[in-house]
């Protein structure tokens, strides 16, 4: 046997490969272009990871991988190699790289990628070595393969996940600072999770590659991943939601040291730790359940990063097996549980990785349910169909693979004959067939070797799924494997890899339509209410997009969906408007708060910090002066008779919100971050937006929204020179006359 490996590995350094028998792999109507990849058989913020893969050092990603095409009849060959990227001989140095994430162009022609050079030539040398993106063309089967790097990305940062936008930019995740170059905010690198305060990307970025003009289109506290472009121009990705207080910081104890800067610049003065929103994680007052919030869920948002939501509104009623209610002293509130909630879907999904759309189903996508730690975020495939519109408690999210493959037998415990392993990439192929990469594992992760010469339990190999009963399962290999011998530096050991690579990351070379670019008018009730003040939507588009703000508006914050009975649903605005789906107690709500992701926890105590800041949540204050005084609460805006609010918003930064009662005490609180583009009207008609109903059995409240004429007639204030919220925050008002 091992002769056979070594006679295979000298066969896969060659540039073309052709299969080891005629006949032995499977036919298929396009080409297939992957990544092999070094084996690394640990599992927090490593390349395989569900969260933190994104950097680049020698413990997270190995050398020796590279980008390969595998031909409809069978014949490999190593592009990047072609290319004059990589190293030949066993030993990875200045020259070697790792690669990840292809992505295909519309016309079938090209393909974006993310790849790694350099490593370390001698023992105990550290480098600065970043993912950087770059494009190939020749794929053809006697084509040259010809790789450029992408111009004007950001240089000393990550950037990884590229996929072509229908606009013509490239979209990507950075852990590129969220305000600026990291070489103007190097106190802000990295950004830190809300988990473990590990390195995160910050979010979702488009680049001009023509002029270098990048737009953030999400600020992600914890992290986005593996975005893609859906047949409707949607960008699908997958967002690490975690937004609660912090678990390193919020014990009396304070075992990690854990203080805050007052604010994001580098010379702040320091104070103790102090968590604002949502409710506590542990010690909750009287009546009040303790708050813990942790998954990876579909996310979309447009090419311009407008209207980004989870994907079709979708949430922990569709998906989730169970949760707890906000407050336990009310018997309208209850633990959500899916077996009695009345839903239609009956397959819980936890987490959702590694999105691509159906091309025989536009708007149907398939997935990995994976746990978040101990299987290199393989698991269970799953399929949800969720075209633009179609109403998510309505959807049955479809187990693919066995519910088994979700999770991972306990060494030594019998394993299943229901449970085919773990898989992940998973790709629907234009013929109808799924793709993905397999390991047949069941267990968790190990490293079967060494630390210097390690094994990981788990081998990624690309295979076709067949049917399996009422499932489906790992058949036939795509490759006959690529198996390679390398050696780099750690920097401070010599690691020796021997063995088969993963096969990662697979996409169909195909040409498909581009595309359209998504369009969003302004809803009818908002419309009216501008034409009304006589504000055209375009001046005010402009202002906001001068002054880095957005304008977001509800019509009635007291109308929830019908599902959602975890959280406060008889809700009322004092003499004004009030829904309710129940007897029993009405709650009072006066004004909306808001709060923003300011990146200012730090770990480590005050004297000796670790590198980077964590986000935490404190009141709005980049908009101040811009909306309606006096404020009702720090960050707040009134919610008007009718139940309507509206506010401007500092865009471009993670914001979060809650309701407040007449004495400032939080009602109904926002569970998610949402990012918001400058110049932007964003409308959401409800607080939790309906699927099909609110919790009073009425449709999408169609009023047209008095909060949003209050804030029009304060900003046309301004405008005339009435306030001018500049000078009016300042102080100074100038030459002004009415």
């Amino acid at each position: 046997m091992r002769s056979v490996l070594l006679a295979l590995a000298s066969l896969v350094l060659c540039v073309v490969t052709p299969m080891a028998q005629a006949g032995t792999v499977p036919t298929l109507d396009h080409p297939i272009l992957f990544v092999a990849q070094v084996p690394i058989p640990y599992d927090f913020a490593t390349i395989g990871s569900t969260f933190a893969n994104h950097r680049a050092g020698m413990q997270q990603v190995g050398r020796g991988g590279d980008l390969y095409i595998r031909d409809p009849d069978g014949t490999l060959r190593n592009l990047t190699r072609e290319a004059g990227y990589g190293v030949a001989s066993e030993f990875q140095g200045a020259g070697a790289i790792a690669v990840r994430d292809p992505s295909m162009h519309w016309d079938g022609q090209r393909a974006v990628f993310s790849m790694v050079v350099g490593a370390p030539t001698e023992q105990y040398q550290v480098i600065d070595v970043y993912w950087q993106l770059y494009e190939i063309t020749g794929l053809g089967p006697s084509d040259t393969p010809v790789i450029t790097k992408v111009p004007n990305q950001p240089s000393d940062v990550h950037n990884i996940s590229p996929v072509y936008s229908p606009d013509g930019r490239i979209v990507f995740t950075s852990d590129r600072p969220r305000g600026g170059p990291r070489s103007a905010l190097p106190h802000l690198y990295p950004q830190l999770d809300e988990y473990e305060s590990t390195p995160t990307v910050t979010g979702l970025w488009a680049l001009d590659p023509a002029t270098g003009d990048l737009d953030l289109l999400d600020h992600a506290p914890s992290g986005d991943f593996t975005p893609i472009v859906d047949s409707f121009g949607r960008i699908v990705f997958t967002r690490w939601d975690h937004l609660q207080r912090d678990q390193q910081g919020d014990s009396p104890s304070n075992p990690y040291e854990a203080f805050d800067w007052l604010d994001e610049s580098a010379d702040a003065p320091t104070a103790g730790p102090m968590e604002l929103f949502p409710e506590p994680r542990i010690d909750p007052p009287p009546g009040v359940n303790s708050h813990r919030f942790n998954h990876f869920f579909p996310w979309m948002v447009d090419p311009d990063g407008r209207e980004l939501e989870t994907l079709n509104h979708i949430g922990r009623h569709e998906l989730h097996a169970y949760f707890n209610r906000a407050f336990d002293d009310d018997p309208n509130l209850v633990e959500f549980i899916a077996s009695v909630s009345g839903r239609v879907n009956p397959n819980e999904v936890f987490n959702v990785f590694q999105l691509k759309e159906d091309p025989t189903a536009p708007g149907t996508y398939v997935g990995v349910d994976a746990p978040e730690f101990q299987t290199h975020a393989s698991g269970m495939v799953v399929r949800l169909a969720l075209p633009p519109g179609a109403a998510v408690d309505q959807m049955i999210a479809e187990h693919v693979t066995h519910p088994d493959t979700a999770g991972t037998v306990a060494d030594g415990d019998p394993v299943p004959a229901t449970h085919s392993g773990h898989y992940r990439d998973p790709l629907p192929l234009a013929d109808g067939r799924l793709l993905a990469a397999h390991t047949p594992e069941a267990r968790p992760l190990a490293n079967e070797g060494t630390t210097t010469a390690p094994i990981s339990r788990y081998l990624f190999r690309l295979r076709l799924l067949e049917p399996a009963g009422a499932h489906q399962a790992a058949g036939a290999d795509l490759t006959a494997g690529i198996t390679r011998r390398v050696q780099y530096w750690s920097p401070d050991q010599l690691i020796t890899y021997d063995g088969p690579l993963w096969e990662l990351s697979p996409v169909e070379v195909r040409s498909r339509p581009t595309p359209p670019v998504p369009t969003r008018p302004l809803p009818a009730p908002e419309a009216q209410v501008l034409a009304e003040e006589s504000v055209a939507p375009d001046d005010l588009r402009t202002f906001l997009r001068e002054h880095e703000l957005a304008l977001v508006v509800s019509r009635d914050v007291t109308t929830r969906d019908a599902l959602d009975r975890q959280q406060p649903f008889n809700l009322r605005v004092p003499g004004g408007t009030q829904t309710t789906g129940a007897g029993g107690v009405v709650y009072d709500v006066s004004s909306m708060q808001f709060v923003q992701a300011d990146q200012v926890r730090g770990l480590g105590g005050a004297d000796s910090p670790r590198a980077g800041r964590r986000p935490l949540a404190r009141w709005m204050h980049d908009a101040d002066g811009y909306n309606p005084a006096p404020a009702p609460a720090p960050g707040a805006v009134a919610i008007a008779a009718d139940g309507s609010m509206a506010a401007m918003v500092p865009a471009r930064r993670a914001l979060s919100w809650q309701l407040l009662d007449p004495v400032g005490e939080p009602v109904v609180r926002e569970r998610y971050w949402l990012t918001f583009q400058p110049g932007e009207i964003r409308v959401c008609a409800s607080c939790h937006g309906l699927n099909s109903v609110d919790q009073a059995g009425q449709g999408v409240p169609q009023n047209q929204p008095e909060a949003l004429r209050t804030l029009l007639r304060h900003w046309r204030a301004t405008q005339q020179g009435l306030l001018f919220a500049d000078d009016f925050e300042s102080g100074d008002l100038g030459a002004w006359s009415p």
